[in-house]
């Protein structure tokens, strides 16, 4: 009799299980198509980087000679207000945020940066106002860290010319920019 009883329970039980749904399978989809985020990278050897200018107008790049860059800062003189831009040219996941963290100079400055598609890869990009003192990080002549959280820190060795770029976008004027970028590229600092 207990057994029966039991048995009875037991299937009332498995009668109050709802059917399943199509929001629920739905959700399952989801979760199994989220491998979760890619292996973190290690942080690149940048003991000979260097800054130097690019064949666009108002950009440099870093990174070591005859190597691709591992980060390109710019000035979008185009825009009002203007906007500084930052590429981390380190694989990023598909629709990922973070906080690119620079460190140098007395100075901190956590800039938002989203994953990017760009020429068939999906990179990390943020703008920051060039008019924001933290961008003072790079008018020093110490090392500057970039970090991005799996994207690695990449050591900016100390050079004059991101500074020299950021107080650019803070204050030119259009006919000045023109001129600029007609002006023979300098020889990159260190």
């Amino acid at each position: 009799m207990t057994r029966t009883i039991g048995l009875i329970l037991l299937t009332a039980l498995a009668a109050c299980k709802p059917p399943a749904t199509d929001s629920f399978a739905d959700r399952q989809m989801e979760n199994t198509r989220s491998a979760g985020p890619s292996t973190p990278i290690t942080s690149p050897d940048t003991q000979d980087a260097i800054w130097s200018r690019s064949a666009v107008a108002g950009r440099i790049l870093y990174g070591n000679p005859g190597e691709p860059p591992l980060l390109a800062l710019a000035c979008d003189f185009s825009s009002d207000p203007r906007q500084l831009i930052f590429t981390r040219y380190a694989q990023a996941d598909e629709g990922a945020q973070a906080f690119l963290a620079l460190i140098g100079n007395g100075h901190v400055a956590r800039i938002p940066v989203d994953a990017t598609e760009r020429e068939g890869r999906t990179i990390w990009a943020g703008i920051a106002d060039p008019k924001d003192p933290r961008m003072e990080a790079f008018s020093g002549g110490r090392t500057v860290t970039a970090t991005i959280p799996g994207a690695g820190m990449v050591r900016l060795n100390a050079s004059p010319l991101p500074g020299q770029l950021v107080e650019q976008c803070r204050t030119s004027s259009a006919s000045d920019d023109t001129r600029d970028a007609q002006a023979s590229p300098a020889k990159p600092g260190r």
